[in-house]
């Protein structure tokens, strides 16, 4: 399983290197079995945090067609409503304002090449994508979503209910091809839910216990007796 992990402008650190790291493990742990890159939708390039500067490479472009997972991030910024940040969230890649909100970073990818690119691979049959937080946000904000179910960081989830989206308040969220995940932590329990989907829970266990970290919460699937109100 080839992993792409997508890097934009303002993009949450942990929100990337929390999947990447597990991801990794995963593949060491199976023999090569999972690889890990991180890209971006315009190709090789230094892109910058919305955390104090922060920057990592993205070694290569989004491949949509290329069958496997593709994870995006959320955004890390000033929380807020966008029309109280400075700018007008058209920016230009490889730059970011040291006040800008959330809600900006978010909606400033609707001006890049990346729902093109994401709705591509949400046609693809064997593409998996992945949302950390406020990645889940991108793709409803993308039209993505209609219809599907999934969840967000908490304070999102209003947002995510008000684009069409099923909100569901859990921490990891299974619908078939498009697994979300909720806050910041959660890129770690997405991760291993991924690894444990994809290539198996003993490969997960390894890493879990590798990491020291035990994963939170009852993946939400649609499966099973509606619960009856309590």
């Amino acid at each position: 399983m080839h992993a792409q992990i997508i890097l934009f402008d303002g993009f949450d650190p942990l929100d990337v290197v929390a999947p990447y790291e597990v991801l990794t493990a995963g593949g060491t742990a199976s023999g090569g079995a999972v690889t890990v890159e991180l890209v971006s939708a315009e190709g090789p390039r230094e892109v910058v945090s919305g955390t104090g500067g922060l920057a990592l490479r993205a070694t290569g472009a989004l491949a949509p067609d290329r069958p496997g997972l593709i994870v995006i991030p959320g955004a890390s910024g000033r929380v807020g409503d966008p029309a109280d940040a400075p700018g007008d969230g058209a920016g230009t890649p490889g730059s970011t304002g040291a006040d800008e909100s959330i809600p900006v970073l978010l909606g400033r990818t609707l001006n890049t090449r990346l729902p093109a690119l994401l709705k591509e691979a949400m046609d693809h049959p064997e593409v998996v994508v992945a949302g950390v937080c406020g990645g889940s946000l991108v793709l409803a904000m993308a039209g993505l979503l209609a219809g599907r179910r999934a969840t967000t960081h908490h304070m999102g989830l209003d947002t995510l209910d008000a684009t069409g989206v099923h909100a569901v308040r859990a921490r990891v969220v299974d619908d078939s091809d498009l697994v979300t995940g909720a806050g910041v932590t959660s890129g770690l329990d997405l991760a291993l839910y991924l690894l444990e989907r994809e290539v198996g829970p003993r490969i997960a266990h390894a890493v879990e216990e590798l990491f020291a970290h035990e994963r939170r919460g009852t993946v939400w699937r649609a499966e099973g007796p509606e619960p009856a109100p309590f």
